[in-house]
């Protein structure tokens, strides 16, 4: 298996610098050039801002050479594997590895319940209700962020902000208020860390794909807006990233191969684009080939060996309930298709794929010491 996220300068990777310069311990290599940067600057408040799907490759796209977000992109760097927001701002949040931290995507098989999880919702696939037994046992993934072990330490203190409800974070109402919170923050005495957090242009990237003009039109707002806010920044350093890329899909139902839907135990899991197929057992030998006959030119498929060899979601400790949410196989997208099962939302655009689309995401650096 060919491996494209390096998980020396990846998100995860970015985190761990972040825990250096904290005081926290972290059990990955840091960035060095971000080691370098923090350590002879020394600033007051470090800030890191993920735009959800704002790939950079779509950037390049997007936004002319002198704009402000691709001027001061240091480089392209690779997210974790799936290229999902479950697993990488958990990975920018914690540190850790999505094989670490066990938010493996979307939809994740939990065995100690039985259950397929859409964790962000707290909910079985496919339905609303909140789950009361994951809620039981979902301390077995990593809750504890970079955010909770500084205020935690109390030597120095740290923020989130995101447009909606989430423990202990700053929630803001649109763009203008998110940078006015922050700035706020930002002006207040002491060495701090902040991580904002963006849904977009990822919430509209679904519905109307990632060069459309209306998301077009987010990039550009976005692009000019951190620029004013950054020019209004001292004693600070700013960091500028997403958690993956988006590409234009075709979907394909499961529904439609039910010789193939027969020989599952359950529902698809982790993502549309990187989908965890658990096989009843007496079909385990023919899976991989009926497989490969309906979708071999969209899909590479790999048995849980594979899988683990490779270290794709990452090395570390694994948590406890990775090796049963991988599945038997997993199915990589290297076209523009999706696998749905019931369950699934319908979507124009997606990620999770391995398309350099949704891999690759920019490294923004803006010194304002």
């Amino acid at each position: 298996m060919k491996i494209k996220n390096n998980y020396d300068e990846c998100l995860t990777n970015l985190a761990c610098s972040i825990r250096k310069y904290f005081g926290l311990e972290y059990h990955h290599k840091s960035i060095d050039y971000i080691d370098k940067i923090l350590e002879e600057k020394q600033p007051d408040n470090v800030i890191v801002m993920l735009f959800d799907g704002m790939g950079s490759r779509i950037l390049d796209r997007t936004l002319e050479e002198d704009s402000f977000f691709r001027k001061n992109q240091y480089k392209e760097i690779t997210t974790v594997f799936p290229a999902t927001t479950t697993a990488a701002t958990t990975s920018i949040r914690t540190g850790l590895n999505p094989n670490e931290h066990g938010w493996l995507g979307w939809n994740t098989y939990i065995k100690p319940i039985d259950k397929t999880i859409s964790l962000f919702l707290n909910c079985e696939k496919g339905k609303e209700e909140v789950c009361k037994e994951f809620l039981e046992v979902k301390n077995k993934l990593v809750n504890t962020t970079i955010v909770d072990e500084i205020e935690e330490v109390g030597r120095y203190h740290a923020k989130e902000f995101f447009p909606f409800k989430t423990g202990n974070a700053v929630v803001y109402s649109n763009l203008d208020n998110m940078l006015k919170l922050v700035m706020e923050e930002a002006k207040i005495q002491g060495k701090k860390f902040l991580y904002v957090y963006d849904d977009e242009p990822d919430h509209t990237m679904h519905d109307y794909g990632a060069d459309s003009e209306v998301v077009r039109k987010l990039i550009q707002e976005r692009d000019i807006k951190v620029s004013d806010f950054c020019n209004k920044l001292t004693n600070s350093l700013v960091i500028i990233v997403a958690d993956h890329g988006h590409i234009k899909v075709d979907n394909i139902f499961l529904n439609d191969y039910p010789e193939l839907l027969n020989m599952l135990e359950r529902t698809t899991s982790i993502e549309q684009r990187a989908v965890s197929f658990k096989v009843k057992k007496e079909f385990l030998n023919i899976f991989v080939s009926k497989f490969k006959e309906f979708f071999g030119n969209d899909f590479k498929i790999y048995n849980k060996s594979e899988v683990l060899e490779s270290k794709i979601f990452g090395d570390g400790i694994p948590n406890e309930l990775f090796d049963a949410a991988i599945g038997d196989f997993i199915a990589i997208a290297n076209s523009n298709k999706c696998l749905l099962t019931d369950g699934d939302e319908v979507l124009f655009s997606h990620h999770a794929g391995y398309t350099n689309d949704e891999v690759y995401v920019p490294l923004i650096i803006v010194d304002r010491t």
